[in-house]
């Protein structure tokens, strides 16, 4: 794989391949004016609104009288501004507006497979969630405002019981900073932090998928379950009458571990399972389809004037002969697969970029068009 050597501002001018080597997993990174001069993308008015939806995940934290609340969206009605000690979230706000996918896609030099979202955090003065760990890479670039970090390499991740948060016992810092609009704080997973709100603030974080194997193994058994083939049924013609009728016998038991032990997967199996396991859109994703769509003639005729774009909520992934789009998998021959492969990795394709599609993949197209995966641009 062609590593990248160029140095990136994003990072504080040091390369994605160093990025990953020194501190990815390992350390933190703490970049002042990762993105110079930087302003908001939403107001926080524009992000109340946002937080109010049915298709936005959302959560409004508070601690009032010391006593901390945390309450999921749709969140129709935040506190008032003047109010301290209070946090509104909201995932995935790179799902609704362009500006911040663009910001998000910033992060590529890191897999699509393990980008997960841009979350934007808007506290109160005094706001926070705790101090606490994820259990996933973050970095947290800030917008507006200030924002006090405290963070730790501690090794006691042990949590205080009965709270709605998951708020350390024994939160114990080892370093403090002052984030200004522009500057970024990069932290590896399980690395203990706290951030508190001085003024009025905004938080944006990106976040990296890190599923548990344990839920990746339930997942891959429920798809398995739809490919097994076992014909027939269990019989035992050879029988014999018993004295202990409540014991499982032998030759039961021979037999169904003999069947179950025909069930096999192959690494066909698990990258086809792992692309449409990747690429599901999360529940609160919902797709809209054109008012007035094109016909499939004219749809093409379009296409290949303007080209196509992915819509913002759309999730492409591919390996080999697969490509994956929204859960959904196929395979394809190797001049459709460079054309897909390039949708994927651009997240569109010019007019003229389609004058080489075949039938199948137009086809595709236009369906994904009509469903609202895509866009022409």
């Amino acid at each position: 794989m062609k590593k990248i050597t160029s140095p990136l501002a994003l990072l504080g001018n040091i390369s994605p391949e160093q990025f990953l080597c020194e501190y990815w997993h390992k350390k933190p990174l703490l970049i002042r004016q990762a993105i110079p001069g930087f302003k908001p993308l939403l107001t926080p008015d524009e992000l109340f609104e946002l937080a109010s939806r049915e298709d936005t995940e959302s959560r409004l934290i508070t601690f009032f009288k010391k006593h901390w609340e945390m309450k999921s969206g749709p969140i129709k009605q935040v506190p008032v501004k003047e109010k301290k000690d209070w946090t509104l979230l909201v995932q995935g706000v790179n799902l609704h507006n362009q500006q911040a996918d663009e910001l998000l896609r910033q992060f590529r030099f890191i897999p699509d497979a393990r980008l997960d979202d841009l979350m934007i955090s808007y506290a109160a003065d005094g706001g926070g969630v705790g101090p606490h760990y994820d259990s996933y890479d973050v970095f947290l670039l800030q917008a507006h405002g200030q924002r006090r970090w405290k963070i730790g390499a501690q090794q006691d991740l042990s949590l205080i019981e009965g709270m709605p948060l998951k708020i350390l016992r024994n939160f114990k810092p080892e370093e403090e900073f002052v984030l200004e609009p522009g500057d970024m704080l990069y932290l590896p997973p399980q690395y203990a932090h706290d951030g508190i709100a001085i003024g009025e603030c905004m938080t944006y974080s990106v976040g990296f998928r890190a599923p548990a194997f344990q839920e990746l193994g339930e997942a891959f058994l429920h798809f398995m379950s739809e490919s097994i083939d076992l014909p027939g049924r269990y019989s035992d013609p050879e029988l014999k009458a018993t004295t202990k009728p409540a014991e499982i016998n032998s030759d039961l038991l021979k037999k169904v571990t003999d069947q179950i032990a025909k069930i096999q997967f192959t690494p066909d199996d698990i990258t086809i399972f792992l692309g449409e396991y990747l690429s599901e859109p999360k529940p609160s994703v919902f797709f809209t389809s054109p008012e007035k769509p094109l016909s499939p003639k004219r749809f093409e005729q379009a296409a290949q004037k303007k080209g196509i774009k992915l819509s913002l909520k759309s999730s492409i992934l591919y390996k080999g002969k697969h490509v994956f789009i929204n859960g959904e998998s196929f395979a394809v021959g190797k001049d459709d697969k460079i054309l897909l492969n390039k949708l994927a990795n651009q997240r569109f394709l010019e007019g003229e970029d389609l004058s080489v599609a075949s039938a199948d993949v137009m086809e595709a197209f236009c369906l994904w068009y009509e469903d609202g995966w895509l866009e022409l641009r």
